[in-house]
């Protein structure tokens, strides 16, 4: 990660005109969060099916699974994010309280995890073609969702960034490492769509998790 933000940060700061130490930790933030979001989500289609044969030879809860994917994926988070803290010592970013809306930003991020896992798991058992589709789509939203470039170039276009999670979700934990407190509407976005999301999850997984066992 630490050379992708270097090379893209040098190029695209030329590119866009942006100072490269206004740009980098802009840049860097922004790789943090996006990976961790979407190897989330990605990894989340593998929940049951990458655990196949703990499935058909222990009885444990199917949820340890989601658990263990969610736990993996903040592990690789706390070893990305020095590639920040050394970006953010380089270019002298001011540590300021707002880093601290960071942690629960993250753990709402985990919490999504969560049930992304549990319910992509479950479709991608049964389904085998949703990783592949999931996969794409995320490839896709990469470069719709403002990570190597900045939301004041898209202007008028508010409702094509509100419309995208990921948005949401990239700027609740970017915002806080720049010095800056997110908007209040990006926290009401992510709150309704982790609730709807868990709605969603425990209605899918408590009719099919029984099935899951002969799906893999």
């Amino acid at each position: 990660m630490g050379v992708l933000v270097t090379a893209i940060g040098v190029l695209y700061g030329q590119i866009f005109k942006i100072e490269i130490r206004e740009y980098l930790p802009y840049l860097a933030a922004g790789f943090f969060s996006w990976g961790l979001i979407s190897s989330l989500v990605n990894e989340g289609c593998q929940t049951f099916i990458g655990a196949e044969n703990f499935i058909k030879q222990l009885n444990a809860p199917l949820s340890t699974h989601a658990y263990r994917v969610v736990w993996s994926n903040l592990l690789t988070a706390m070893h990305t994010v020095w590639v920040f803290v050394a970006v953010a010592l380089v270019f002298s970013v001011e540590v300021r309280w707002s880093w601290l809306l960071a942690v629960p930003a993250i753990a709402l991020i985990l919490l999504n995890g969560l049930w992304v896992a549990l319910l992509l798991g479950l479709l991608s058992a049964r389904f085998r073609d949703i990783p592949m589709i999931v996969g794409s789509i995320v490839q896709v939203l990469f470069f719709m969702t403002p990570i190597f470039w900045q939301v004041d170039m898209l202007p008028g276009r508010t409702m094509f960034l509100d419309g995208n999670p990921f948005y949401h979700f990239v700027t609740i934990v970017r915002s806080p490492l720049l010095g800056q407190v997110p908007a209040f509407e990006h926290w009401i976005v992510i709150l309704a769509v982790t609730s709807v999301g868990w709605i969603l999850t425990l209605l899918a997984y408590t009719a099919c998790r029984w099935r899951i066992a002969y799906w893999v």
